[in-house]
């Protein structure tokens, strides 16, 4: 399935927030003010069939609602649009990715991620809501350095 990967347009919000929720990932905040952005992969047709949101804070990043439309998965899309967001954060200065997740430690683990003290992200990573509210307090907090993405990146075989 051939996809276009591109920055989300706000209009899409709404389609974005029925995505996450069809994946059981939290989207409530996304009626703020957009700080997230997304990079969204489209079908030739227009579908929405994957996205992913990056908030960032000068040298800190948070990879936030990695979802892929169920009709899309198992076809390299969740990995091809992580490493599209690790390059489009390392391009805006920002050295560390943290996320939380409960469901893909180990998708993660297979990209560099690394477990980490939820207590010890940098407290601008703490303050989003994504940290204070919306990802239980047994989600697995990751994260990957920029040179390790660097690397990663460049490893992986296109899908």
């Amino acid at each position: 399935m051939l996809m276009r990967i591109s920055a989300a347009d706000a209009v899409e919000i709404a389609a974005i927030r029925k995505l996450l929720a069809e994946s059981g990932l939290p989207g409530d905040d996304l009626m703020e003010p957009l700080h997230t952005r997304f990079l969204a992969a489209h079908t030739a047709d227009g579908m929405l069939a994957g996205i992913v949101g990056l908030e960032s804070f000068g040298r800190h990043g948070l990879l936030r609602s990695l979802a892929v439309h169920a009709e899309a998965r198992r076809q390299g899309l969740g990995a091809e649009l992580t490493r599209r967001l690790e390059r489009y954060a390392r391009d805006l200065g920002v050295e560390t990715l943290y996320l939380l997740t409960t469901t893909a430690e180990g998708f993660f683990t297979a990209r560099g991620y690394q477990r980490y003290e939820r207590r010890r992200v940098p407290p601008e990573i703490a303050a989003t809501s994504e940290f204070r509210l919306l990802c239980p307090a047994n989600a697995v907090c990751m994260y990957k350095q920029a040179v390790t993405m660097e690397t990663e990146e460049t490893s992986h075989d296109q899908p």
